[in-house]
């Protein structure tokens, strides 16, 4: 069983696709229009007004938290409100130190620079922000060998935002240069009604209250699903009803696309039926997982896993992936806890080296 072409077309990825280009038009862009993330945005306006008070640049800031949760929105929000530009780029599109060089050198006095997915900047890279981050400098060797030479180039006063959907794999030189670390939490349903109604508000679509709740309920607890599964159902609403996106419209139209009442789709439930039908509900281990589905290891543990983990389907054990009573019953068939012999299918046990 190979899951790519499924990947690629799920309405539920937490991954940016195509069909989200038409989110910039979505996005709030102050502190008052962000919806959720209480904790963060309090924590992030005092710093923003002292800042600005005393005509500084704002300390570095690291974003981290699934994806789809509004990091990069956030640093646009953060930018507006310092009053600053902003320039966006990502982890892996800064392939050489002169890159980032380039771009740092570039900046003007108190513009951010946010770059996503910072966890995937080479060690090379790095290297050039410490002291980017530290000193507001450069630090350049010209010449090899004995005759080479250190040259420190001043840089303008800027604030560095990184976001991250994997915090723990950030060096710990990195990580603590940052000044503000704050965690983007799951949204609640009822803070996805609000960013549904914003959004269909924007976008002229009629929905009634039930209607964005029906969506709200089914979208993972992140906006960014939210608002593609809004433009979906708009569709159906237009093709299939009087254009109005009422709770029978919304569950009709995402029943049609097979996303269930707890934001399940076809996807998900093949990867627990795989661990059903294949390893007894478990523990298995990742790799055995990922062969077994013809999946890359990655993939099941930052898309599929996450989501699972929080709606208590799945337990993560020294040995293995298993699944728990709940998802059993969400999948409606016999809980069989399966094979409980201490190892994850795939792995060796103390036992089985000695013979």
């Amino acid at each position: 069983m190979n899951f790519d072409d499924n990947l690629d077309n799920r309405l539920v990825t937490s991954e940016f696709t195509t069909d989200d280009e038409t989110e910039t038009s979505l996005r709030p862009r102050t502190l008052d229009e962000y919806v959720g993330q209480e904790k963060a945005k309090q924590t992030l306006s005092i710093y923003i007004e002292a800042a600005r008070g005393r005509k500084e640049a704002l300390d570095h800031v690291l974003l981290y938290g699934p994806p789809g949760l509004g990091k990069t929105t956030l640093a646009a929000i953060i930018a507006n409100e310092m009053g600053v530009s902003i320039r966006i780029t990502s982890g892996p599109a800064i392939e050489k130190a002169g890159d980032l060089a380039a771009i740092l050198t570039n900046l003007s006095e108190h513009d951010i620079l946010f770059i996503d997915e910072i966890h995937r900047l080479s060690r090379s890279v790095e290297e050039v922000l410490y002291p980017a981050m530290e000193d507001y400098a450069l630090d350049i060797i010209i010449g090899k060998g004995p005759s080479a030479r250190s040259l420190r180039i001043d840089l303008p006063k800027f604030t560095l935002i990184g976001a991250t959907t994997r915090a723990g794999l950030l060096t710990a030189p990195l990580r603590d240069r940052f000044g503000v670390i704050s965690r983007l939490e799951m949204y609640t349903p009822q803070e996805l009604v609000k960013i549904v109604t914003r959004s269909a508000s924007i976008l002229g679509i009629a929905i009634t209250p039930d209607g964005a709740m029906q969506i709200a309920s089914r979208s993972r607890g992140t906006p960014r699903i939210a608002n593609r599964f809004l433009k979906r159902v708009r569709d159906f609403a237009q093709v299939r009803a009087d254009g109005t996106i009422t709770k029978e419209v919304a569950d009709a139209a995402l029943n049609m696309l097979e996303v269930d009442e707890l934001g399940l789709d076809m996807v998900d439930r093949r990867m627990l039926m795989a661990i059903v039908k294949n390893f007894g509900g478990g523990p298995v281990g990742l790799d055995t997982l990922a062969a077994s589905i013809g999946e890359e290891a990655n993939t099941i543990e930052d898309v599929y896993e996450p989501y699972l983990l929080q709606l208590g389907f799945l337990n993560r054990t020294p040995r293995g992936r298993v699944l728990t009573p709940l998802a059993y019953e969400h999948l409606k068939i016999p809980y069989n806890p399966g094979r409980d012999n201490g190892t994850a299918d795939g792995q060796l046990s103390m036992d089985d080296t000695q013979q």
